[in-house]
C-alpha cells in the first residue's frame, strides 16, 4: 500500500524573518543531524591549530571512526608523550568543539 504525503501547513511555512548565515547553517546542521560529522571534520581540519605545529608536523594520518580518534605519528618518543597525556587531549578536543565527540585516542 502506497503512503500518501500529508501536507502539513505549519511545517511548510518559511520563516518570515531573515537570519544571519551562521544561524541558518546551525539550523541546517541540526535539522539534517549533521552536527557530529561536522564536528569530527572540524577536529581533523584544525588539528594543527588545536595541537600546535610540533605535533601536527609529525602527524602522518588522522581520522575519526566510531568516536575514536586515530592518530598516526612518525616519532616514537612523541607517541609515548602523547599517550601519557591522552585524557588531556580528549578534554582539549571536546572543549574545542563544544560537545563530547571523542571518547578515546588511539596512537598508531
Amino acid at each position: 500500500m502506497a503512503q500518501v504525503y500529508q501536507y502539513n501547513r505549519e511545517n511548510a511555512r518559511r520563516k518570515t524573518k531573515s537570519l544571519p548565515l551562521k544561524e541558518a547553517i546551525e539550523d541546517m546542521l541540526e535539522l539534517y543531524k549533521l552536527r557530529s560529522k561536522f564536528n569530527e571534520t572540524y577536529i581533523v581540519a584544525y588539528w594543527e591549530q588545536i595541537m600546535g605545529l610540533p605535533i601536527s608536523s609529525r602527524t602522518t594520518e588522522l581520522y575519526i571512526k566510531e568516536r575514536k580518534l586515530f592518530v598516526q605519528l612518525d616519532s616514537a618518543p612523541l607517541r609515548n608523550e602523547l599517550l601519557l597525556a591522552k585524557t588531556k587531549i580528549i578534554t582539549l578536543l571536546n572543549k574545542q568543539v563544544g560537545e563530547d565527540i571523542i571518547d578515546d585516542v588511539i596512537f598508531i
